[in-house]
């Protein structure tokens, strides 16, 4: 067994010929809807459930693509999000068709689309912004997805901190007699303390911004999902009417623990999963006449896509925008938007870095240019197949991201009415990275500008918004210059190493404009998704 860390891709990468088509907006399957420019999906939908799950071994399963041919494997969860489903395939019902106590369950507000691009498709062929739902008296918007991994891994780890104080303390108290109170501390940010006592029981009164069981949710705006394959598996039932098929959560929500083919550890014995609608391809629960309308293979493809979609990228700099960076320290903003983070175990095979770069950009659609680096080890284990390529597991530094992975109340303004008359009061730092591309602002959308927003903190954050406030104007342009560095873009139109702009190709700027194509990744390069 061959076993070598690869460190440098661009070099290896670009001897490829470039021949894929890259990922669009939402898209049409051509085996469906062919054109003559070749416009959508290559593969049908039979041809990316492939051998089902399978394994290591088990060529075009889910499994065997993960780990021997993981580009594209992210790659083909790209095209199912963006892939428009139809009605054979088993889209829709709405939830109960729209009907129902929706006090009771607010998904019967979420409506019916036919891709995950209907909700999130800005910029241009992005897991971005863009859709609104009546999940909530005041809607909800649907937020960017860029960086959803990384979320995932840093809230995950922080939970393993402060379960492992909880230990901790409870192993002092038992061990002393005597009461023990410790800080709840992870990666720099304070959840408040945890007290145990001499027989072994806990007091949770202390504990801030998270749950008592101190497990950190980090997806919806008020902190309700621990793991993206609940939130994509919940998102296809409720938003588009199909029926997910994952043992994975099955089982964890009867209780056990199960690691998904991404390396998450869905941790049931200890924490609550939501189940998913069946775990059995034979089941037809929304009675429309199809079965196994997401196989597993797909829950698993879509799973690591978004466990290594690209995180934001950053804008042009100025010496305003780096002033603005500092007066966010200086008034308080960082105290709950805390700019880096670190992962401890990065489970991801590759990190794209994004920023304003006019000398290497197309100059045309935007002036970016992104930097694939690989984060995965080579492994040639004889087998006949193609190496096995494993994320190599190591730390990663996430920067500007902007968060604490706390619960907070900023005050009546961002208060939010539910349908049976109560109120949230208290809900996730949002992370501010894409901020500068994701207008309008807030949960529900009801702030239009960067300004507005941050006029309409209160409660926690009342102190931090009076002093930008009572800022000069030309100091207050400068925190929103800042803020607007902090952008999303469109993958199909960012030059990048994979793919460089070419500004002499003879139909510029609608080809060789550069993009981030994966495809050169492929073991195959020339077999398309």
């Amino acid at each position: 067994m061959i076993q070598a860390r690869v460190r440098i891709a661009a070099p290896l990468v670009l001897s490829f010929a470039v021949t894929t088509l890259s990922a669009r907006a939402q898209l049409t399957d051509l085996t469906q809807a062919p054109n003559a420019a070749g416009a959508g999906i290559q593969k049908s939908l039979a041809q990316e459930v492939g051998a089902g799950r399978g394994d290591v071994m088990t060529p075009l399963s889910s499994l065997y693509v993960i780990q021997r041919d993981p580009f594209r494997s992210i790659q083909r969860g790209r095209q199912l999000f963006q892939r428009k489903f139809t009605a054979a395939q088993g889209l829709g019902p709405r939830k109960n068709d729209g009907v129902g106590n929706i006090e009771l369950d607010a998904a019967i507000g979420a409506g019916l689309a036919d891709s995950c691009a209907a909700c999130h498709s800005r910029p241009f062929g992005s897991a971005g912004v863009g859709g609104n739902v009546f999940t909530r008296p005041d809607s909800r918007d649907a937020p960017h997805l860029f960086g959803l991994g990384l979320q995932e891994m840093l809230a995950d780890e922080i939970t393993r901190d402060l379960r492992a104080i909880r230990t901790a303390a409870i192993t002092q108290a038992q061990s002393s007699g005597l009461t023990a109170t410790l800080p709840l501390r992870s990666k720099s940010i304070s959840y408040g303390t945890i007290t145990a006592l001499a027989n072994g029981t806990v007091d949770t009164s202390g504990v801030q911004g998270v749950n008592a069981d101190l497990r950190v949710r980090p997806f919806f705006a008020q902190g309700k999902t621990i793991t993206m394959r609940e939130f994509l598996v919940g998102a296809f039932k409720d938003e588009m009417g199909l029926e997910a098929v994952d043992p994975d959560l099955a089982l964890a929500a009867a209780g056990q623990d199960v690691v998904t083919p991404s390396g998450m550890l869905l941790s049931g014995s200890i924490d609550t999963f939501a189940a998913p609608p069946t775990s059995n391809p034979t089941s037809d629960g929304d009675h429309d006449g199809v079965v196994n309308e997401i196989p597993t293979s797909l829950v698993d493809s879509m799973e690591f896509y978004l466990l290594n979609y690209f995180k934001p990228g950053r804008g042009r700099e100025t010496q305003d925008t780096l002033d603005g960076q500092r007066l966010m320290n200086f008034i308080g903003c960082t105290t709950c938007h805390v700019q880096d983070l670190v992962i401890d175990h990065d489970r991801r095979v590759a990190d794209v870095e994004t920023r304003f770069d006019p000398l290497r950009s197309n100059r045309v659609f935007n002036g970016l240019f992104a930097t694939a680096a690989p984060l995965f080890t080579v492994t040639n284990d004889a087998s006949g197949h193609p190496s096995l390529k494993r994320p190599a597991g190591g730390s990663f530094r996430v920067e500007t991201i902007y968060t604490d992975f706390k619960r907070h109340d900023l005050g009546p303004g961002f208060h939010e009415r539910n349908f049976d008359g109560s109120l949230t009061t208290q809900f996730m730092t949002e992370p501010l990275w894409g901020v500068g591309s994701t207008a309008p602002y807030g949960h529900d959308g009801r702030s239009v500008t960067l300004e507005d927003v941050i006029l309409r903190h209160g409660g926690e954050a009342q102190l931090a918004r009076d002093r930008f406030a009572n800022l000069p104007a030309f100091r207050q342009s400068q925190i929103l210059a800042f803020l607007h560095t902090l952008i999303l873009f469109a993958p199909p139109d960012t030059a990048s190493n994979l793919d460089p702009a070419d500004a002499t190709h003879p139909l510029f700027p609608q080809a060789g404009h550069g993009s981030i194509k994966l495809s050169v990744l492929f073991n195959d390069p020339n077999d398309k998704e």
